[in-house]
């Protein structure tokens, strides 16, 4: 192996946590105006303050950003998903969900699968959720 190789490995699998973490908060966020939104409620930022635990100016600096990125839409009548903000928010409940369900299967107390999820979520391979997929049947 030459030296080259070696370090694409890790660089690539940093590259791709990278990724990951640029794409946690707005996952996060949108998933979370889907929840309220689909609880038939209008999302507005003192919601996300409360969920996030965070002041109404980081609130509304990550909205700009996911604006920006075409995920979502502000208004005074409170966000609204677009259709991009819609299907990362669906992607992400599933990943989340299917997380927990596995964490449950291995004798996971309920809250804890669901704290460790929020993290894991974020992190999994597309492989590693479908391995547990299978093991879940």
């Amino acid at each position: 192996m030459t030296a080259e190789k070696s370090v694409a490995s890790p660089a690539r699998r940093h590259q791709r946590v990278r990724r990951q973490h640029s794409n946690e908060l707005a996952q996060d966020y949108v998933e979370a105006i889907h929840e309220l939104a689909e609880a038939g409620q209008t999302p507005r930022v003192t919601d996300l303050q409360e969920i996030f635990g965070v002041t109404h100016v980081s609130v509304v600096r990550a909205l700009q950003r996911f604006e920006k990125r075409g995920l979502l839409n502000r208004s005074d009548e409170g966000l609204q998903l677009t259709e991009e903000g819609v299907k990362m928010a669906t992607e992400a409940a599933k990943r989340h969900n299917l997380v927990v369900d596995f964490l449950l299967k291995l004798g996971v107390s309920e809250q804890q699968a669901h704290a460790d999820a929020e993290g894991l979520e974020h992190h999994i391979s597309d492989e590693t959720l479908a391995a547990m997929q299978r093991f879940l049947g």
